[in-house]
């Protein structure tokens, strides 16, 4: 037989205890309290969705500007001629 823990500390009971599917997690009196803080409009993608705001257009608009000055402006300089 196991000598017994003097301070009546059960490590297996811990455990039991700290895992989220235990019955201790289950009667938990807060869990109902904190669900708000991860559903609906604080849900992670929403709390990140506005984060850059207008990045995306940005985005669009830059692309659109390279795309116009590769195809329609010219480069007249030719910095790699000799000027003779």
């Amino acid at each position: 037989m196991p000598a017994r823990n003097p301070t009546g500390f059960d490590l297996k009971e811990f455990k039991a205890a700290a895992s989220p599917s235990s019955v201790y997690a289950r009667r938990d009196p807060w869990t109902r309290n904190e669900t708000w803080r991860y559903t609906g409009p604080f849900s992670r993608f929403n709390r990140f969705k506005g984060l850059f705001p207008g990045f995306g257009i940005a985005t669009v608009a830059f692309a659109a500007y390279c795309t116009y000055e590769h195809f329609f402006l010219k480069d007249d300089h030719h910095h790699g001629d000799a000027h003779h």
